[in-house]
């Protein structure tokens, strides 16, 4: 049932936002040049890896060694608003239609993460990703990744279809008011660096 809600909505969803879909691929051409996306690798399913799409937002620019210069010196003022309303995610719904995503679900983090999950954190793979999920809808990028992943580990036991539907209602109103888009310091979330262990207690994370 909810791979099937994923194909209509994936679907209904593109052919309503064609327009909108093909207008951004001429803003991103025109602001920052080819390529118009960015494809990522991300852990899905089980930690199967593929490749994520999104708009571009950000210049290629690099430093005398050819090296990435930082986030916050790539970003461009078209690529901020295109982060700021989400659009830049739009391509995902191809990923929806591909299988290798779901409308609602844990967020793909970056494929370092996965080694540095904590048992009970590795449990958010046991689904696929979402294009937008229970951690987005409550706090987004400003929630530390033990909050995230708790809201993530949650919707695992507890997803269903009146579930998901909630969540989708709620992303519009948290993408209308543009809420949570950065960590606090960063340009997107910040880097997950792992758990910290209380010496002192050898069950803590």
């Amino acid at each position: 049932m909810k791979r099937l809600t994923d194909i209509v909505i994936a679907s209904i969803a593109l052919l309503l936002l064609c327009p909108l879909f093909c207008l951004i691929i001429y803003k991103v051409r025109k602001n920052l040049g080819a390529p118009v996306f960015f494809y990522q690798e991300r852990p899905g399913k089980n930690g199967k890896l593929f490749k994520m799409i999104k708009f571009r937002s950000m210049k290629d620019a690099v430093d005398e060694n050819g090296n990435l210069l930082p986030d916050e010196q790539r970003i461009t003022p078209f690529g901020q608003k295109l982060r700021a309303t989400s659009l830049d995610e739009m391509p995902q719904l191809i990923n929806v239609l591909k299988g290798d995503m779901s409308i609602v679900g844990p967020r793909p983090m970056l494929k370092e993460f996965v080694e540095l999950y904590s048992p009970e954190q590795a449990r958010r793979l046991e689904l696929r990703p979402g294009m937008t999920g229970l951690a987005q809808v409550s706090g987004r990028n400003e929630l530390n990744y033990e909050e995230r992943f708790k809201c993530d580990v949650w919707y695992v036991d507890h997803h269903n279809i009146l579930l998901d539907f909630r969540i989708m209602f709620k992303t519009i109103i948290v993408m209308a008011k543009r809420e949570g888009i950065n960590a606090p310091g960063h340009v997107g979330p910040s880097l997950f660096k792992g758990n910290k262990i209380d010496i002192g207690d050898n069950n803590g994370l």
